[in-house]
């Protein structure tokens, strides 16, 4: 079994290690990048016009995606937001605008070609609140409840164990945490051979959750208020789907008197060893002085 997931995640990986080279290779051409081809299901063209005039054409040239999960995530000026799988940049770039010089965008790719694509993008378009992390979106390389909102682009659908990526997905937003996440969703009636039979892992299929099992997945890593909305169809019993979901807040969580004191001063898990600053740019002694906590050791 672990072999066969070691297998799929390296047939993901280079299908995009591919893509990049075919952007970058295409951006020194005398007519720029081109598209990396896919059908009209995905890709740039669901974006709007001002959208995608406004990044670096190399952007909008890697995208890969199902949808557009920046336009659903309703994002804050000044919230911190990541984006699993980010391949060049494009939903990063596009977070980080909306978030502002006061927020942060991140970005997770486990490909080196699409991260140092992705870099080049956020040079070109003068983004300097983003950063760009390598690694697998079923162990991210970030602190626990340390960000707002997740959002990611037709990736979860490939990932190998998509339980992880759930549980992991928790862990890193802060209580009160959302995501917005567009990816392949099938039909509850089809079967995962059925599935199968409608594309392969790479082409974002093979490997889709149905409705139930997402929602299961889901409020199985403690999420809440899930929703799950088709918005076209991809194949044969098969859609690009828009999902939104909440951590609860503190409040919502069970056992009052450990939950009011987990993020005590900005800090989580305060006074004891495994305490960490919610905002991972500052250090624990930082964040209780600025706070004001009484608790200062």
């Amino acid at each position: 079994m672990r072999e066969q997931t070691t297998d799929l995640r390296e047939t993901v990986r280079q299908r995009y290690a591919a893509a990049a080279v075919k952007v970058t290779a295409g951006g020194t051409a005398c007519c720029g990048p081109q598209p990396v081809e896919v059908d009209e299901n995905f890709g740039s063209t669901l974006y709007a016009a001002d959208e995608r005039d406004t990044l670096p054409a190399e952007a909008v040239a890697a995208s890969l995606g199902c949808g557009n999960p920046t336009a659903v995530a309703e994002l804050r000026e000044g919230e911190r937001v990541l984006d699993l799988g980010s391949g060049g940049g494009i939903d990063v770039l596009l977070s980080a605008r909306r978030v502002g010089p006061t927020g942060k965008a991140y970005g997770l790719d486990m490909t080196d070609e699409m991260l140092a694509l992705a870099l080049a993008n956020a040079a070109r378009a003068g983004a300097t609140n983003v950063e760009f992390l390598k690694g697998t979106i079923e162990a991210v390389p970030l602190p626990a409840s340390t960000i707002d909102v997740v959002i990611s682009n037709c990736v979860i659908n490939l990932s190998v164990d998509k339980a992880a990526v759930f549980a992991e997905t928790f862990r890193v937003l802060r209580p009160g945490g959302r995501i917005g996440v567009s990816d392949v969703v099938a039909d509850d009636a089809l079967t995962p051979e059925q599935r199968a039979e409608r594309g392969d892992y790479v082409g974002c299929i093979a490997g889709a959750l149905s409705f139930a099992e997402y929602r299961a997945g889901l409020e199985a890593a403690g999420f809440t208020d899930v929703e799950i909305t088709p918005t076209h169809p991809v194949a044969d019993g098969m859609h690009s789907a828009l999902v939104r979901a909440v951590k609860p807040s503190v409040d919502d969580a069970p056992g009052d008197s450990a939950a009011a004191t987990d993020a005590c001063c900005g800090v989580t898990s305060c006074c004891t060893s495994d305490e960490r600053t919610a905002d991972p740019s500052t250090t624990v002694a930082e964040a209780k002085a600025a706070s004001g906590c009484g608790c200062q050791n």
